[in-house]
């Protein structure tokens, strides 16, 4: 076992813990544990990659574009993302704000739905084996519409948990209008157009 001790921030080691900055120190210590854990592994990965494929290549990309290099682009099934979607908070699958809900995806362009996935989920990659097979961040989560906010509210997502929160809207172009602001709004925020 190691006991060696390390620094969760400069100078930490001269700090001690007390009820004043407990919640810093769990929060340090949780980033530590994370960054640890997987860095090793994240490095392998990307020296792998780099071995075979030349970082020139793919250094003009953003994420989002190098992830549609990697995985592509699918048309989405609506009919399998529609049959595995389950719904929270008073929505089912017959309420009129998710009959509108599916009214405006099926209005967008693959382009549009795949943005919305990616808002939704953290990735626009589907399974290969169809949205049965929708992974969250601690295994299988399937897509999410939960009734949340006000109507003055925008829809917003829970990427780890595969959750759409999805305010009551009072009509459909009301709530077209805040879905696709939503979406635009966060692909541009975070560089992903």
């Amino acid at each position: 076992i190691d006991f060696t001790t390390r620094e969760l921030k400069p100078g930490g080691a001269g700090i001690p813990v007390s009820e004043k900055n407990k919640k810093e120190y769990i929060e340090q210590m949780v980033k530590w544990r994370i960054e640890r854990g997987v860095a090793q592994q994240t490095e392998s990965l990307v020296r792998g990659f780099y071995e075979v494929v030349d970082v020139r290549l793919v250094s003009v990309f953003d994420a989002r574009e190098l992830e549609l290099v990697i995985a592509g682009t699918a048309e989405i099934d609506l009919a399998d993302w529609r049959n595995n979607t389950e719904y929270r908070g008073g929505y089912h699958d017959n309420h009129i704000v998710i009959r509108w809900f599916w009214a405006a995806v099926e209005r967008f362009n693959n382009e549009q739905r795949l943005r919305l996935l990616q808002f939704v989920t953290g990735t626009s990659s589907i399974p290969y084996e169809g949205f049965a097979s929708l992974r969250g961040s601690n295994g299988p989560r399937r897509f999410c519409v939960e009734k949340w906010g006000k109507i003055t509210s925008l829809p917003r997502a829970h990427t780890c948990f595969n959750r759409l929160d999805l305010p009551p809207y009072s009509s459909f172009s009301m709530l077209y209008e805040k879905l696709v602001t939503a979406v635009e709004e966060t692909t541009r925020l975070h560089g992903l157009d």
